[in-house]
Order: structure tokens, then C-alpha cells, then sequence
């Protein structure tokens, strides 16, 4: 995902000379590419985050189309006080890039799992906030931030979906892209978990239970209309998210339903506890430790609609 959005972003700049890329002196075998062919439009600012998202607010004060680039924690809490006041206050075209979003630095522990930023983020006035599930939402994403006249955090997980059947479904920034049909229950899912969806909603099939999937790209401004249609046809929402329980996804999409007047039949929040990992390892292994894996959403969902799961059929020796 973080290369298919360099090579979009390279594209972009080549076209529009606006566009300058701000690194926190990381992501070198990645930016080289963009370096080389847009040298006048690339900043190294140093392990100097706030520098970093200063200078980029100037830029964009100036006229220009700026993306800082960093880990998840680093162009974020880091640097929280220039990104309110010098970029959002200013609504200014300030784009933050977030590679490794959720678990996706899983062996590197607590210090590099971005697991509160969707909630920070989405707090702050006037932030777009976008989260893909796969490189083609990367690459339609990309136009529609550049458009955008203020700030936006677009968070970079290392799992992809990675799926054909959902490349032509069409793409707009603040639309929930419909991965699946389904009617028994709804599926809401942001960043590379909407695969693990996909995988728990194919399990549930064989017990019989239908599963409609939402990629919900774009957290804010969040798809209502999608929302409200999810629960007056299927009944009931489950969220599905690499981020703590609290503020994320699953919130996002609760206020938004209540504050609407809508109260589906059945809701479900599948997130990570308000905790630091006691453990490390790969995403996938955090993944299942944390009960957020498709193996975990398929079961908490059939335990949602009444179903008792068939035990997983082993091969036997002898």
C-alpha cells in the first residue's frame, strides 16, 4: 500500500508542481523514486517532526500541496500541537502520511503501534480521514485529498485486500465501496482489516449466514447514507478495526447512527482492547492474539446473530 501510494503521489507531482513531499528522514529505499524525479519537490526535515509539519504548513499557506511521511506515530503524536494549530487552524492543504497503521510494525512493539490515531485525528476540526483498505482505494483516493483544500491523515496499513472482484467497484472519497452482498448482517470495516472481513464473511457462509461488507475507506466525513441503509436492510452492524475501541471506527459509526435516530437491531464493536500489546510479533500473529483476526470476527458475529459455530474439522493420522 505505501508503494502504490508513493508511485500515485510521484504521478501526481510530476503533473503539479504544487505537490512537495516532506520526509522525517525515513522511508529512503521508498522515496528514492520520488526524489529522483521530483528532486525540487522533496524535503528531508530530520528526525524533526514538528519542524516537519511547520514547514509544511507553510508551504501550504503559500500555495503548495504538502504530505509529511513517517511512521503512524511519528507524524502524529509527535508533532500534535503544529498539526492543530499550525495546519488545521489554518486549514491548510497539509496531507499527514501514516505508513504502518494499526499492528502493522507488530515486532517493533507498543512504541510503533499506531492504535489511537484514527481516534485523534477524526477529533480534530476540519480533518479528512482516510484509511484504504487496498492500492486501488490508495490511488483513487489520492486526487480527491490534493482537491481538498485543508488537512487530511491518511493512514497506510501493511496488509492489503488485495482482492480483483472489488477493483472496478467505483470509488469516491466520504462513499463506502460495497466489497460484498449480504443480508443477515453488515460488515463495516476500514484499512486492511476489510480483508479479514471478507475472509470471516466467507466462513460464515458456509454456517449459512449471509454478511453485506462496507468498505468504509474514509472515516471522516463517514458514509451515513450507507450506515442507515446497512441497518434498515440487514438488521445489524459489526465494526472492524486495527485501532482501540475507543474513538475509532466503531465509535465513529455509533454517534453517527444515534445521533441520526437510528438504532440497528444489533451492533457490535471488533477492535483492540484500550491497552498496550503485552506482546510482539507479526501482524497476523497480534492479530489472532487480539481476537480481531477473521477466525475471531467470524465467531464474535455468529455468536451476534444466535449461531452456534461448527467446530473446525481437523485431519486425523492413524
Amino acid at each position: 500500500m505505501r508503494d502504490a501510494f508513493i508511485r500515485a503521489l510521484t504521478e501526481a507531482a510530476l503533473a503539479d508542481p504544487r505537490i512537495v513531499l516532506l520526509t522525517g528522514d525515513l522511508g529512503f529505499g521508498v522515496l528514492e523514486h520520488f526524489e529522483q524525479r521530483c528532486p525540487r519537490q522533496y524535503v528531508n526535515a530530520g528526525v524533526a517532526e514538528q519542524n516537519m509539519t511547520a514547514l509544511a504548513a507553510g508551504l501550504a499557506l503559500e500555495g503548495r500541496v504538502a504530505f509529511t511521511y513517517s511512521i503512524a506515530n511519528f507524524t502524529t503524536l509527535r508533532c500534535l500541537e503544529q498539526i492543530r494549530n499550525d495546519a488545521c487552524y489554518h486549514e491548510a492543504n497539509v496531507n499527514i502520511v501514516s505508513v504502518g497503521g494499526g499492528l502493522s510494525y507488530g515486532p517493533l512493539g507498543p512504541t510503533h503501534h499506531a492504535t489511537e490515531d484514527l481516534a485523534i485525528m477524526r477529533a480534530l476540526p476540519g480533518m479528512v480521514v482516510f484509511a484504504p483498505n487496498d492500492d486501488g482505494e490508495v490511488a483513487a483516493g489520492l486526487p480527491a485529498l490534493i482537491d481538498h483544500p485543508g488537512p487530511s491523515y491518511i493512514r497506510l496499513d501493511r496488509a492489503s485486500v488485495m482482492s480483483p472482484a472489488v477493483d472496478d467497484l467505483p470509488f469516491a472519497l466520504g462513499r463506502a465501496r460495497r466489497l460484498r452482498e449480504g443480508d443477515d448482517v453488515t460488515l463495516v470495516a476500514c484499512g486492511g482489516m476489510a480483508g479479514e472481513a471478507l475472509a470471516a464473511a466467507e466462513t460464515l457462509q458456509r454456517q449459512g449466514l449471509s454478511c453485506r461488507v462496507l468498505s468504509m475507506h474514509t472515516i471522516r466525513p463517514l458514509d451515513t447514507d450507507a450506515l442507515i441503509e446497512a441497518a434498515a436492510e440487514t438488521g445489524g452492524i459489526v465494526t472492524i478495526e486495527e485501532h482501540s475501541t475507543i474513538g475509532g471506527l466503531g465509535t465513529a459509526c455509533a454517534d453517527a447512527l444515534l445521533d441520526l435516530g437510528v438504532a440497528p437491531h444489533r451492533f457490535c464493536k471488533i477492535a483492540l482492547p484500550s491497552a498496550f500489546t503485552t506482546v510482539v510479533g507479526s501482524q497476523a500473529f497480534l492479530r489472532r492474539h487480539y481476537r480481531i483476526d477473521a477466525g475471531a470476527i467470524a465467531a464474535r458475529v455468529a455468536a451476534l446473530l444466535g449461531v452456534t459455530q461448527q467446530p473446525r474439522l481437523t485431519e486425523t493420522v492413524g
